[in-house]
């Protein structure tokens, strides 16, 4: 059964050892690093990491030192990835905190226009064409 937030910061509380957290509480936690993550998109996307990358209009060296682990991107850049990869707006969302990245927020414009390109499965370029058409900034 799934754990709330607030659940686990309470058992986190309560815990005078922290393996004892660990060992209660792992079935909830997330340990997986980002490239780890973004394999298992991939994988149940059926996509390679070539077309992911040509996809997200990423340049291909700076793409796969992402998925090597080398490089951490940017928020911009791993939306660009999200959305080359084809992930979903939850899956996007889990990879921005993984960055420690600011989650999209619906009340802002831009973050607006890319949660809606997202949603429907549309390309970098149509992405960066309603944020140019509106005045935001470019995925970039």
């Amino acid at each position: 059964m799934k754990k709330s937030t607030d659940e686990l910061l309470n058992s986190l509380k309560s815990k005078s050892n922290l393996d004892d957290y660990f060992k209660e509480n792992s079935d909830q936690l997330n340990f997986a690093t980002l490239p780890q993550m973004l394999e298992s998109i991939i994988q149940s996307k059926k996509i390679s990491k070539s077309e992911a990358i040509n996809n997200s209009m990423i340049e291909k060296h700076y793409g796969y030192q992402i998925f090597q682990g080398i490089k951490t991107p940017s928020s911009d850049k791993l939306i660009m990835l999200c959305i080359g990869i084809g992930a979903d707006l939850t899956q996007t969302e889990k990879l921005l905190n993984r960055i420690k990245a600011s989650p999209l927020y619906a009340k802002d414009g831009r973050d607006a226009v890319i949660m809606f390109g997202l949603l429907h499965k549309l390309s970098v370029i149509d992405i960066n064409l309603m944020l140019y058409d509106r005045g935001f900034d470019v995925l970039e």
